[in-house]
């Protein structure tokens, strides 16, 4: 397994909005939604165990170059620590839905994905 390039994750967000124009707004994202799962480069396990989940609001803060997000333990599954990562805007992925997302590979350390509601963007 390895972690997601940049380059590659401008390229899966490319692809992700292309597949959200084709599909009339439904997007690929994240398994808890039924129009939505997560990229198979970004999630590598179920949803359960995987690196990918669903995260508050509020542990996201936008800035001048990017995102700045603060996860605690019960932010996300895999998080047992408060974790800093910092997200530039042009790897950032469309979410399918309102909420935002992360996936955390190969550490709850280490950002894989990160995937924001559209209005967000």
């Amino acid at each position: 397994m390895h972690q997601v390039s940049t380059r590659e994750r401008a390229g899966l967000a490319s692809i992700v909005v292309t597949a959200a124009a084709l599909n009339g707004g439904l997007a690929l994202a994240h398994s808890h939604s039924r129009s939505w799962t997560y990229p198979p480069a970004c999630c590598h396990g179920d949803p359960i165990a995987g690196e990918c989940g669903k995260i508050p609001a509020i542990a996201v803060t936008p800035r001048p170059d990017g995102y700045v997000i603060i996860l605690r333990p019960g932010d996300h599954h895999r998080v047992t620590h408060q974790n800093r990562y910092f997200v530039a805007y042009d790897v950032v992925i469309p979410s399918g839905h309102d909420n935002f997302h992360i996936c955390l590979h190969p550490t709850e350390e280490d950002e894989n994905c990160f995937f924001a509601p559209p209005d967000a963007m």
